[in-house]
């Protein structure tokens, strides 16, 4: 590592080279002689992803929890040692490796023996990564600071990378056939891990929301990682940078990858594609059905297509974090039984016409409440419910299956008594679904239509089993759920926030062309590529993303350089008034932009270093408070303002 990091160029567009930021090895510190729990030649050999494994399996035995974590005893014993062992500035890998370690941390809490400590030390990295993730914040302000946040975040990293060639043929899992990315394969980043492994405190830092907000922006770009592309274009690579939109070219093609404009993008293609089905539900029956439908079905093609691309981009882990994620997967479904039909209906002359129509009137509910998610992602009810998504649709298959059971039951115990009307199939069903939702006891008063005496008991039993038990249960697990998402909302909207930015990098080149284009570019250029030289391959999808673009770029090259960069340089507005001059309220705001004497800043630095030498929040004001000065004052008064006391 060079000494190009300390003296970055904050300038926009500047981004700092870092040589070895791929080597994952460094060499341990003399203080490793002295563990027992480490080999130094060991960690010679392996990558250092194993070194937070061995310190927090060294240092953690016990089920502790976050709260005893926190406290500054815990600081002071465990927390700091470990921060002084595993912080170098010049090491970008250390919080990959500490979120990878928490991965499998939670991957071993399945074993019930060692639930607990797993969680524990799972905890414990998220902490580290959160400690030190702040060091590199302080250490490295402005502008280049930023860059170097982004590089510890989204820049990957391989797991096995500088391992011997030995241990990499035999540790690597295979993949799916890896796409060629100019040494860029089987590499995964920080944000990614964080996202997998749900480290909600740690995306909530303020360093991993500076670096997020500015990936969100625009401010910072970079080539993104992905796990399989549809139509690859890995002919250039660009590095984490800060983003300079006055250097940038007018119609730049990589600002359709940027998650701010990305989620505008899409949002608009998914107004169309509802006012399409809309149209098309409207003229069932008419001459003009033919017209609406052809459109709906080949704007729907292309945008499952889209969520299809998006899946696979960086796996069903990272996509199913997305609010949205289970409707969108409910309508892809949804039309492709009813494209089916449809070709059924068009080829089969003797089939019922309008099967395929009221199949697809299936998905107006799913569609019109995947709106509501794309208004308001932020909101905690749509939050709660994808959280507790999961939950509901584990408990409604058991209690499917215990149904399944006493239905087979009936039939059975039906069929074995010869003298008495049997009632069929489709009216048992009936019965025990009233009884399950509580509307009807029909059912009961019909049982002994099976048995005497069997017939009311099997009745009766699922009517505690499946309504009043499975209710409870349901209630209480939701509303478990419900209350600990309200008691952190804050974490859980900055988490949505973070999967958002994550999946709005897009890497594979089928995004930059909007459904239905991107079913031709697909069929077109995808046989192009076997044929084309890569550079040549580049150049036609980037002529042909501009010209298909070429409006939507102009009006975002123009925003930019006229509003975007001027507020992250911190240019005041050209506007010679503002609006706060109409609110008496408006000093109040002005009060706190104005840069507080250095004694105060000083004052401020020295109780931020009592906190960091473990000192609780209670004593180290206690202390201050006898030793600071008397806090400044503004007077409220017309008379002369005199100098702070």
């Amino acid at each position: 590592m060079d000494d190009s990091i300390d003296d970055a160029d904050p300038s926009p567009g500047s981004h700092v080279e870092q040589d070895d930021n791929d080597i994952l090895f460094f060499e341990a510190d003399e203080s490793v002689e002295t563990d027992p729990c480490f080999d130094l030649e060991q960690d010679r050999r392996a990558p250092p992803i194993n070194l937070p494994l061995t310190d927090t399996d060294c240092q953690i035995d016990d089920p502790y929890s976050l709260d005893h974590m926190t406290s500054p005893r815990f600081n002071n014993l465990v927390i700091r040692p470990l921060l002084d062992r595993l912080y170098d500035e010049y090491d970008y890998s250390i919080v990959y490796c500490l979120l990878a370690n928490r991965v499998q941390f939670l991957r071993e809490q399945s074993s019930v023996v060692h639930q607990s400590t797993s969680i524990a030390r799972a905890n414990l990295c998220e902490l580290l990564a959160i400690r030190i993730i702040r060091n590199f914040q302080e250490d490295n302000p402005g502008q280049g600071g930023l860059l170097t946040l982004s590089k510890i975040l989204v820049e990957g990293f391989d797991p096995f990378s500088g391992a011997p060639e030995d241990v990499q043929t035999s540790g690597r899992y295979p993949q799916w056939p890896i796409q060629n990315r100019g040494g860029h394969e089987r590499k995964i980043t920080a944000l990614e891990l964080a996202i997998i492994s749900e480290s909600k405190n740690f995306i909530s830092s303020p360093g991993c929301q500076r670096v997020i907000e500015a990936v969100y922006q625009g401010w910072i770009v970079y080539t993104p990682l992905s796990f399989v592309d549809l139509l690859p274009n890995h002919f250039e690579y660009q590095p984490v940078s800060l983003y300079d939109p006055q250097k940038a070219p007018l119609l730049n093609h990589r600002r359709l990858i940027v998650p701010r404009s990305r989620y505008a993008i899409e949002f608009v293609q998914y107004i169309v594609l509802v006012v399409l089905y809309i149209l098309a539900m409207m003229h069932r029956g008419t001459n003009a059905l033919w017209m609406y439908e052809t459109l709906f079905i080949s704007y729907s093609a292309g945008w499952v297509l889209h969520e299809f691309a998006a899946i696979i981009e960086h796996g069903w882990t990272i996509h199913s974090q997305k609010l949205w994620s289970f409707l969108d997967l409910t309508f892809t479904l949804i039309f492709t039984v009813y494209v089916i039909i449809r070709g059924c209906e068009v080829t089969i002359v003797s089939m019922e016409r309008g099967m395929a129509l009221n199949f697809l009137c299936l998905a107006a509910p799913v569609l019109l409440t995947r709106l509501a998610f794309n208004i308001l992602p932020d909101h905690i009810v749509f939050i709660s419910l994808h959280a507790m998504m999961k939950e509901f649709l584990i408990l409604t298959f058991l209690a499917t299956w215990c149904f399944t059971g006493f239905l087979l039951a009936l039939q059975w115990l039906a069929t074995g008594d010869e003298s008495t009307t049997i009632p069929g199939d489709f009216t048992i069903i009936k019965w025990l679904l009233w009884i399950w939702f509580g509307l009807d006891g029909t059912g009961i008063e019909a049982s002994v239509q099976f048995h005497a005496i069997l017939g009311p008991g099997l009745t009766i039993a699922f009517a505690f089993l499946g309504n009043t038990l499975f209710l409870t249960i349901l209630v209480s697990l939701l509303t478990n759920r419900f209350s600990k998402i309200v008691t952190s909302e804050t974490v859980e909207i900055q988490f949505r926030r973070a999967v958002l930015t994550f999946e709005g990098v897009k890497s594979d080149a089928i995004f930059a062309y909007p459904p239905p284009f991107n079913l031709f570019a697909l069929v077109i250029l995808l046989p192009l590529r076997c044929i084309l030289s890569p550079r040549t391959f580049h150049l036609t999808h980037v002529t042909l993303v501009r010209i298909s673009n070429a409006p939507l770029l102009l009006v975002i090259g123009l925003y930019e350089r006229h509003r975007q960069w001027a507020t992250v340089s911190g240019r005041k507005s050209s506007r010679p008034w503002q609006f706060t001059g109409f609110s008496p309220h408006g000093d109040i705001q002005a009060v706190f932009e104005v840069e507080p004497p250095l004694y105060v800043q000083e004052e401020a630095d020295e109780l931020d270093g009592l906190s960091e030498m473990g000192f609780s929040d209670n004593d180290a004001v206690s202390r201050l408070s006898r030793e600071m000065r008397p806090p400044v004052v503004f007077s409220l008064s017309n008379a002369k303002v005199g100098s702070p006391r």
